[in-house]
């Protein structure tokens, strides 16, 4: 179908196509997809829409999304240029559920700089987010017409399962009695199946067996769960100066965090009437609160707990990543990839 005359295009694109006959490393592939990105120029009206979507895709960030699914396809292929388009959907769409999320917890930083609401405001928040979740889906339908539907399909489902996710954890909010269960399947749908389907996507393009992207989305669920696990630690445990955004943002609203939840499990009587005081507390000293949980945290132990949880989680990830059917060699840097996660500071 012919474009109406006068219509704007949705963005332009500059780069160079470069078959390269390579394996690529992680950070090869992010300085390309970096590079893509930065080269996405929003030329449609009016601009007060797309400048958070600039903003936001500025930032930069680990990009771990759009690389997994590079990663994945270069197991089977080497023309990575050919699948940017969805690449860059997946971080697209990532960052457009950042922008939301921010707004929804009213997080004042992300990757050390303000968020969208607090240089805008709420309303812009919303509709460059709403924007940002149409470009995603334009990006992706860019994908080869012969897998166009089976991506869409996974890509569709994916999305509402991180609004079910979301959900979850909003529940959660208001609950006292999160059982660990729950919240292992909340951390999947809201952040494991981005990851396990950015695999399955780029197995898929690639040409993988339906077996091999199974057991790459498999790997990337089991990864994600260890990789959230790694973020609710850091969040208490990191260095606010390398970690992005202020530490102990989880403990002053009370989040549902498996620190959280494994404290309520493990408290004595005196840790357990400490740990209520502080999360039905209405009016309290920020600093002190937070000092104050994560002494409870020291003494329950739940760092030690945690870390344990992301290591069972990472040795699932590790036994589906073994059973793809490609060589040893071309999995290296998935595996390099996984450790790096799993001992990350940020």
């Amino acid at each position: 179908m012919g474009e109406a005359a006068g219509m704007q295009p949705l963005f332009i694109i500059r780069y160079s196509l470069n078959s390269e006959n390579a394996m690529f490393t992680a950070s090869e592939l992010l300085e390309k997809i970096n590079s893509h990105i930065a080269d996405l120029q929003f030329v449609r009206t009016p601009k007060g829409l797309y400048d958070p979507v600039t903003y936001v895709l500025s930032m930069g960030g680990k990009r771990i999304r759009p690389v997994l699914m590079l990663m994945a396809y270069n197991l089977y292929k080497e023309d990575v240029e050919s699948v940017f388009s969805p690449a860059t959907g997946i971080e697209v769409y990532h960052n457009y559920t950042l922008l939301h999320d921010d707004l929804m917890d009213r997080a004042d930083k992300r990757r050390g700089k303000d968020t969208v609401h607090k240089v805008w405001n709420d309303n812009a928040a919303i509709l460059s987010g709403d924007a940002m979740l149409v470009l995603a889906y334009q990006f992706m339908a860019q994908c080869p017409v012969g897998h166009l539907k089976e991506v869409m399909d996974l890509f569709s489902l994916t999305a509402l399962e991180i609004c079910e996710g979301q959900q979850m954890d909003m529940e959660f909010e208001r609950r006292n009695d999160v059982k660990e269960e729950e919240y292992l399947e909340m951390i999947r749908l809201k952040t494991s199946v981005l990851l396990a389907a950015s695999l399955k996507i780029g197995a898929l393009l690639g040409g993988a067996s339906a077996e091999d992207a199974e057991r790459l989305y498999d790997f990337g669920v089991n990864m994600g769960v260890a990789f959230q696990l790694k973020d609710d630690l850091l969040d208490v445990y990191g260095d606010a100066a390398v970690f992005g955004k202020n530490i102990g943002g989880d403990i002053l609203c009370n989040k549902k965090t498996y620190m959280l939840i494994k404290a309520l499990d493990h408290a004595d009587k005196e840790q357990l009437s400490q740990l209520e005081h502080w999360i039905t507390i209405a009016d309290f000293n920020p600093v002190e609160k937070i000092a104050a949980v994560t002494d409870l945290y020291n003494q329950i132990g739940v760092k030690g707990l945690c870390e344990n949880k992301m290591v069972e989680y990472s040795d699932k990830a590790m036994d589906s990543l073994a059973a793809v059917s490609v060589s040893d060699e071309k999995k290296k840097e998935l595996e390099k990839l996984i450790k790096e996660l799993m001992y990350r500071e940020v």
